[in-house]
């Protein structure tokens, strides 16, 4: 396989206009004889697909929930970065390409990460304009708060909701692309495999939900925003539906997965509470800007939050990170939390926790002040908790949230197989190692709004594609494929539900695969997680049968591919003999316990590529340079 990454040449502030100006165009009365699949409709998925109709562009979007505003972009919490610089604190462009390039770890490829910083700034505008209720100062000035990883306050947001927010405006642009004609929503969908012809990608398998009919889809390229694959750990942040499954099933047709042991753990969510838990619930970081994070001094300390002093409280990320304070990154203030609950100084049933205290903020900005900012986000916690974070702090623990590693994408956004583009967090392009927070809705309407317009349509004016019929044999062996799966898992009426695979997968990875990382804990999760695979094809139950309504079908389908992907998952982890950002091998760390990246070594992202049924897969490696953000261990003091 060859990582073609087409990035462009020049100085990085010009390349990505140049780009625009040296690619082929798609005038607009062609526009209109293309097809374009998109699979998502959160935001990625709903904004590129508004903005190719908007072009003139014919548009199928599907999408496994009842209504695009039900994507999970709409738990986004804490807000979107963007370098505007309006609290004239030095932020810039240049700025938040390194802030992102070192949250990173020097992970990620240059000139794709400043070209979403470039793109930051029109994407304010653009969602202003159709009405996003970003917060506003007293003058009328949209409002900056701080996020992690950033000495500057960058982030636009609306209370707790950023996501809904810019989502619904999203929303709204496809449903009158919709309303148009241009767009065809299938909702209530889900793809099931990718239609491959001539080495193109041509469309799609799916299958309705609620009536279980298998169908295909044939389009001129397919577009994946799908999201990303969290669930595979069981307990995450992200909604129960999340999956892997669209992009395992391109991968397993050509497309190169990239490094998808970068999985990135929040620092700031409500610590588990028993072992009837299905998901974990986010606390936005923004919450960091005004909450102090503690825990006792003494270890087993298990007095009242009230009852420990001042001079028994040990603050340990200011302590540690002056300069950043409770403003670190999510992968160090995750890695830190972990540490202090291992000594023996969380709090909380089962010591899991750590303090974040809203008691000095409140002082300084009275309880209205605090109400104003996160009003959602303390209601939320206390009707999970029982416990009112103006009152007592707020426990939290790390937990399972983004992940940066997805389909291996060209500065395009189009991956290995020609005619399939992934965007938002089904690609690997823009994070490295570590996503700094706010960073994701960036990421997605970049992609969606600004980057795949322009990049689809290269693509579409220079390809020969040919006319493809529902009778072609390579549309008829995808649809028999899924066909097969659907019957084989409903045939094996065995003791096991399909959750009790999901849960034991997920607690193997987590220890194994999550905060901390070793060979021999990878070893054997490699071991493991085969046999688990192979039990489950024998003794999984699936009840009902795939012409009806069926979640325990559903979710039969998306933990089998967890079982496949999780393997790979473990042997990215392995073979990457460094600690970087989200993946701390316990073996290679600094005497004081941060990460030791090996750039001599494992300066690449690591894009693997399927070689068959019972095969080891094959690792391709894309050199990563730096010309303008040099590497250096990272340091946050």
């Amino acid at each position: 396989m060859e990582l073609k990454s087409r990035i462009p040449s020049g100085p990085i502030e010009k390349r990505w206009d140049q780009h625009r100006f040296d690619m082929k165009l798609v005038n607009p009365a062609n526009k209109r004889k293309y097809q374009i699949i998109v699979v998502g409709s959160g935001l990625a998925g709903a904004s590129a697909s508004a903005s190719m109709a908007e072009l003139g562009y014919n548009v199928k979007c599907f999408c496994f929930q009842d209504s695009p505003r039900r994507a999970h972009s709409i738990a986004a919490q804490g807000g979107i970065n963007a370098g505007k610089n309006y609290q004239n604190d030095g932020d810039s462009i240049f700025r938040l390409f390194y802030d992102t390039v070192k949250g990173g770890d020097f992970r990620s490829r240059e000139s794709n990460v400043y070209r979403l910083a470039q793109i930051s700034v029109s994407i304010i505008d653009q969602c202003v304009a159709q009405g996003v209720p970003f917060a506003r100062e007293y003058s009328g000035m949209l409002a900056n708060r701080s996020f992690g990883g950033a000495q500057v306050s960058r982030t636009f947001y609306a209370r707790g909701q950023t996501g809904q927010q810019l989502l619904l405006g999203a929303y709204q642009a496809l449903l009158r692309q919709v309303a148009s004609g241009r767009i065809k929503m299938f909702p209530r969908t889900e793809m099931l495999d990718l239609i491959v012809i001539d080495g193109k990608a041509r469309g799609i398998v799916t299958r309705n939900l609620l009536t279980g009919k298998v169908e295909s889809h044939l389009a001129d390229s397919v577009v994946l925003g799908t999201g990303g694959y969290g669930n595979v750990f069981y307990l995450s942040t992200n909604a129960k539906g999340s999956n892997c499954t669209a992009i395992w099933r391109a991968y397993k047709r050509g497309a190169a997965l990239a490094n998808p042991c970068f999985t990135q753990i929040h620092p700031t969510c409500i610590p588990v509470s028993g072992e009837y838990q299905s998901k974990l619930t986010l606390m936005s970081e923004s919450l960091r800007n005004d909450g102090r994070i503690w825990v006792p001094s003494k270890k087993g300390d298990t007095r009242r939050p009230d009852q420990i002093p001042e001079d028994e409280r040990d603050y340990y990320l200011e302590r540690k990170y002056p300069s950043f304070g409770n403003l670190v990154p999510r992968d160090v203030a995750s890695r830190n939390a972990k540490q202090v609950c291992d000594e023996g100084r969380g709090v909380g049933e089962g010591g899991l926790g750590v303090y974040l205290d809203f008691a000095d903020a409140i002082k300084r900005l009275g309880k209205q002040g605090i109400r104003e900012r996160y009003s959602n986000l303390i209601e939320m916690y206390e009707r999970i908790t029982g416990e009112n974070p103006y009152e007592v702090p707020m426990r939290i623990y790390p937990a399972i949230h983004y992940t940066m590693g997805g389909l291996w994408v060209d500065y395009n956004l189009m991956t290995t197989v020609p005619g399939l583009y992934t965007i938002g967090e089904a690609n690997f392009s823009d994070h490295g190692a570590n996503r700094l927070g706010a960073s994701a809705l960036m990421q997605g309407l970049a992609d969606g709004y600004f980057i795949l317009p322009y990049t689809i349509g290269d693509y579409l004016s220079s390809a020969r594609l040919e006319r493809v019929e529902a009778s072609h044999a390579a549309v008829l062996d995808a649809e028999a494929g899924v066909t097969k799966q659907t019957r084989r898992m409903l045939e094996i009426r065995g003791k096991r539900t399909v959750t009790s695979f999901h849960r034991e997968l997920g607690k193997l990875l987590w220890d194994d695969c999550g905060m901390g990382r070793t060979a021999a804990g990878l070893q054997k999760a490699l071991k493991r997680v085969p046999e688990l695979r192979e039990e489950f094809w024998k003794n999984v139950n699936v009840l009902g049968s795939g012409e009806e309504l069926n979640q325990a079908l559903e979710n039969a389908g998306r933990v089998a591919d967890f079982l496949e992907f999780g393997e790979l998952m473990c042997l990215d982890a392995l073979q990457r003999n460094e600690s970087c950002g989200g993946h701390f091998r316990e073996e290679f760390q600094t005497p004081d316990g941060e990460a030791l990246r090996d750039d001599a070594n494992y300066s690449y992202v690591a894009a693997w590529e399927y070689a068959g049924p019972g095969k080891q897969p094959v690792l391709n490696k894309e050199p990563l340079t730096f010309d303008y953000v040099h590497p250096a261990q990272r340091s946050y003091k």
